[in-house]
């Protein structure tokens, strides 16, 4: 059964989901990072051929948390799965079941369309969400590292010929 404060995230929700994604920035230490704007999640979310999808959690007609999430795939199972991007729930209403109820709403899309699996990433120093993981049967994926490509060597290596 879908939990009633769980819902696909509309266009009047962007003000409030971007607030949050700052608000996670700062979470996660790095507020000056966070450069999202109303207008870009807009486009990205509801523009003309979007790859992002969000859900967002609901208490008393407000948008107090989001998961926000776009198709990979797994080219071993040869089929898709959901890459969670983020989760937040803003902290006066941490507790209450919300994160459960928007990662059940995407292990239920994944089940539904036949996904092999959810995937996220988790600073190593974010314990409580690292028990929360955990105690719903996730497991860290040790032997993997991840890589990022931006800013600078990003466009060395796009402009090379």
């Amino acid at each position: 059964m879908t939990d009633p404060r769980i819902r696909p995230a509309a266009p009047d929700d962007v003000t409030a989901m971007v607030r949050l994604v700052h608000d996670l920035a700062a979470y996660e230490r790095a507020p000056e990072q966070c450069v999202l704007t109303d207008e870009m999640l807009h486009e990205r979310l509801f523009g003309e051929r979007p790859a992002l999808f969000a859900d967002v959690a609901e208490v008393d007609g407000a948008v107090v948390g989001l998961a926000i999430w776009f198709l990979n795939f797994s080219t071993w199972d040869g089929v898709h799965g959901i890459y969670l991007e983020d989760l937040f729930i803003d902290p006066a209403h941490r507790g209450a079941g919300l994160g459960h109820a928007l990662l059940a709403q995407l292990a239920r899309r994944c089940v539904e369309h036949g996904y092999s699996r959810l995937q996220w990433q988790v600073l190593d120093w974010n314990e409580p969400s690292i028990a929360f993981y955990r105690s719903l049967g996730a497991v860290d994926l040790a032997d993997w590292r991840t890589y990022r490509l931006s800013g600078d060597p990003l466009k060395a290596l796009g402009s090379v010929s």
